[in-house]
């Protein structure tokens, strides 16, 4: 991250960066089949849906449903063609959740164990995650130096909730919906730093994955790895040839937790050295001067 050049934005995927998705979805799933199988209509279940129901891990599950999430991502990347448009709606996240919610049910032989209402509302878990220890905490200090925004393939209805919920101070919300097309398009890095009005060099991506990431610095942004437990998907050799090429500018590991004891963005703050030098109000805080401080973080004076 340039000393002489620090970012005016801090630009915040959401899922697994900022919110625990994996702890959130496994037990609410989990609470919602206890809930259905000790209800009085559970006697009209199917011997086999009760018994798949009550045998089936549901953080697998929730794995799963995770998984297809990240195939329709990939599908769905580039954005929707000069033909189609107008023709074919660009299909949310929302909507995602609750098809492929559906059709792993059916996978799984569990299909009638929850009617039409309680699938809608359970496709609506990840409105309402719960955030990691350290997110709140870190936002509120990193919102009076930074603009703060998220960049995150969720829809704008579902960020909403979510920050709501996990009461994460960022008061803009941008999503791919935006710009119809999902992470790692490069439309939708180059269109979140158009709509801020600052150039991609002037924003810092803060993300859990390194493919999101990568793709960020292709378009010029600055990068901030936040690492967390289970959210990447490159292997051991991948992260490590990624490390040793140096293109992340600021590498959060799990262990760091060299300047604040929960880690994750309460570090990226410690390493930016948050204190009286700051300019409240976002965007000023690239005209100062940057020193080194705390090996790779930074100070403002």
């Amino acid at each position: 991250m340039s000393t002489i050049n620090p970012p005016k934005a801090l630009l915040l995927d959401v899922f697994g960066t900022l919110v625990d998705w994996r702890h959130t979805v496994s037990h609410t799933l989990h609470q919602q089949a206890a809930s259905a199988l000790n209800s009085p209509k559970s006697a009209s279940l199917p011997p086999a849906v009760r018994l798949f129901a009550s045998t089936i891990s549901w953080p697998d599950f929730a794995q799963e449903w995770r998984d297809t999430y990240k195939a329709f991502i990939k599908a769905n990347s580039a954005p929707l063609s000069p033909c189609a448009q107008g023709k074919q709606a660009f299909k949310t996240v929302d909507q995602h959740h609750r098809d492929s919610l559906i059709r792993l049910l059916a996978d799984h032989n569990l299909t009638g164990l929850w009617d039409a209402d309680e699938l809608y509302s359970i496709s609506r878990i990840w409105h309402y995650l719960d955030p990691w220890s350290d997110s709140s905490l870190a936002l509120h200090d990193l919102g009076r130096a930074f603009v703060l925004c998220t960049l995150s393939n969720g829809n704008v209805s579902l960020l909403r909730d979510l920050t709501a919920h996990a009461e994460l101070p960022i008061p803009n919300l941008l999503s791919s919906e935006h710009f119809g097309a999902y992470k790692p398009n490069p439309l939708v890095y180059n269109g979140a730093a158009e709509h801020l009005g600052l150039r991609a060099e002037q924003c810092a991506l803060v993300a859990a994955q390194l493919s999101d990431l990568k793709a960020a610095k292709e378009c010029g942004f600055q990068t901030i790895y936040l690492e967390r437990v289970d959210e990447e998907d490159w292997t051991a050799d991948e992260v490590a040839q990624a490390r040793r090429e140096g293109w992340v500018d600021m590498w959060i590991g799990l262990d760091d937790h060299r300047t604040h004891e929960l880690g994750g963005l309460c570090e990226v703050r410690a390493r930016f050295q948050m204190n009286a030098g700051y300019t409240p109000g976002g965007a000023s805080v690239g005209g100062g001067k940057w020193e080194s401080a705390l090996g790779s973080g930074f100070v403002l004076r």
